[in-house]
């Protein structure tokens, strides 16, 4: 059952995506809203091949604040790249400069409003984070980052980058830890399995606190399924 579920969400899935993904450029030439618009029935879209075809149900724990905030979350598969784009209703999504020169694809990400930020993290590369974080604040945006950089396995609680600080301090938005367990289901390689994700926004943080605490807070918060993670499936 989990291979045929896996081949019935690729086939579906990556098969559905093909126009939805070429009309991208097409809606980047009406405005930014177009792209949003767009990237949203595409994550919708992901929602229910995810839910139908392999059976991954989703238990939302936790509130969000009422207006913009900076969504500060744990990676652990593909599942909430594309989950919280539509749940936090099109945020400005802080992501990897590479991804931007991907011909086309690229020009969209920009158009769409998403945050490029270099791997080497210069002091010149930090400053045009925060400003486009700013940029994003000045539109009612929120702002989506994983801060600790890259997607990493269930149990692990790397330290956050050097970045996320800046960008706290630069937009000046509360901040709401976002923890979940996708991992579980979702592994970076293997088949995904049947279950269920929880997905958990703590407690909104103000904005100005001090580095030191923000940081823990954050990294406190973003974990906070970690303990209770259950242990890692048997392979198929």
């Amino acid at each position: 059952m989990t291979w045929l579920r896996n081949i019935a969400f690729a086939i579906v899935f990556y098969g559905g995506s093909v126009p939805i993904v070429l009309a991208t450029p097409v809606s980047a030439l009406f405005g930014q809203r177009a792209v949003i618009a767009n990237a949203t029935l595409w994550t919708r879209f992901h929602a229910w091949a995810v839910r139908w075809l392999l059976g991954i149900r989703v238990v939302v724990e936790g509130e969000r604040p009422a207006g913009p905030a900076l969504y500060a979350a744990k990676h652990q598969s593909m599942w909430e790249t594309l989950e919280l784009q539509q749940r936090l209703d099109g945020p400005a999504m802080v992501l990897k400069r590479e991804l931007t020169r991907i011909p086309v694809w690229g020009w969209a990400a920009v158009r769409y409003g998403a945050i490029p930020v270099d791997r080497d993290a210069s002091a010149a590369a930090l400053r045009r984070m925060m400003k486009a974080g700013q940029a994003a604040r000045a539109q009612g945006r929120s702002v989506f980052i994983f801060p600790e950089g890259t997607r990493v396995p269930p149990g692990e609680a790397p330290p956050l980058k050097s970045g996320f600080a800046g960008l706290y301090r630069a937009i000046g938005l509360p901040v709401v830890p976002v923890a979940l367990d996708a991992g579980r289901l979702w592994p970076k390689r293997g088949l995904k399995r049947a279950g269920t994700i929880t997905l958990r926004y703590g407690k909104t943080i103000p904005a100005g606190l001090p580095r030191a605490e923000i940081e823990r807070l954050v990294h406190t918060g973003m974990n906070a399924l970690e303990p209770a993670a259950q242990p890692a499936l048997p392979p198929a």
